[in-house]
């Protein structure tokens, strides 16, 4: 397995790599790298965690639309919770009640 240095919002990653995986892996790094820099800019959120919590929400929830013969997703994905989709809503709830006292995730 090949490894990788990678750069994620100014932090340096060695990730393990397949062989010839490397165009997909960095397209991946700069996938999340843009999501997460993209949270932390809008300046509510500074916690590098809940930052990545969210990034993968988000990407996740963009998931469906880049698998063929999926339904399209809404073409503005939520950066946070929405009332609109109750199950981001129970998602974020039950992340909010394992985070505990560490504060709220929105």
């Amino acid at each position: 397995m090949k490894q990788l240095e990678v750069q994620i919002m100014g932090q340096s990653y060695l990730l393990g790599c397949p062989e010839n995986g490397d165009a997909r892996m960095l397209d991946a790094v700069n996938r999340v790298d843009m999501a997460m820099c993209r949270i932390r800019d809008a300046g509510k959120i500074k916690a590098r965690d809940r930052i990545a919590v969210l990034a993968a929400l988000n990407l996740a929830f963009e998931l469906p639309e880049r698998t063929p013969g999926a339904a399209p997703a809404p073409a503005a994905a939520p950066a946070a919770g929405n009332a609109e989709n109750p199950q981001l809503a129970a998602l974020l709830q039950r992340l909010d009640t394992a985070l505990g006292t560490d504060g709220r995730l929105l």
